[in-house]
Formats: C-alpha cells, structure tokens, sequence
C-alpha cells in the first residue's frame, strides 16, 4: 500500500528555518501532485503549499515568501523549506499525494488521496 512517511519536525525559536522531508513508497511518485497541509491544536486542517508533476507551485498567503516547496523524482521524496518560523507556524505538518491539477481544487484536502502521519513542528521561544 501507499505510504508518506514525513521527517523534520522539531522544536525551533521564532526566526529559525527548517527543512521537513516526506518519503513516498509505492506510487508513481513523478505523476503526483503533492501538497503539505498542516493542523494546530483547535484548529482545522489548513492548506500550506502544494507542487503538481509539471513542477508548478502553489502557497498559502500565509507562508508566501517564507516556505518554498520542491521535489525530487528521483528519490520519491517531497520537500517543505520553511524560513522564518513564526510561533502561529506551530502545528502537525501532513505530507498529501492527490492527482488534482486544476488551480482551484489544489488547496482543497478532498483533492488528496494518500497522507502521511504527520510530523510535529513547534516554534517557541
């Protein structure tokens, strides 16, 4: 079966960058559009950032220019760079594997078949 397997959550300080990593097992990897979607204590699950399988790229307006997404077909593996943390950053970050292309339907988690377990990211001081 199909598994995201997410790495890199940790405890940072307001200011600090970090790299999460999502490892994809038994899928075509390439034709994918992944996404990153995250989900703080309360709170419903939120859409972060996504790449489809022509390499475009999408953003919540709330980690434009501070998170940058990417891929590696050759390793399977989905990538969130994320700089500038902020404490409201604070959240379970979910790695998604969906075949929606169109711009609309991208953000929405429905648009998602496969997902990850999640990786715990807490920014703190």
């Amino acid at each position: 079966q199909v598994q995201l397997v997410e790495s890199g959550g940790r405890l940072v300080q307001p200011g600090d960058s970090l790299r999460l990593s999502c490892e994809a097992s038994r899928l075509t990897f390439s034709i994918f559009t992944m996404g990153w979607f995250r989900q703080a204590p309360g709170r419903e699950r939120e859409f972060v950032a996504a790449i489809t399988s022509f390499r475009n790229t999408y953003y919540a307006d709330s980690v434009k220019d501070r998170f940058t997404i990417a891929r590696d077909n050759a390793k399977n593996t989905l990538y969130l760079q994320m700089n500038s943390l902020k404490p409201e950053d604070t959240a379970v970050y979910y790695c998604a594997a969906g075949v929606a292309s169109a711009t609309t339907r991208i953000p929405q988690i429905r648009s998602y078949e496969y997902w990850g377990q999640g990786t715990q990211v807490t920014v703190s001081s």
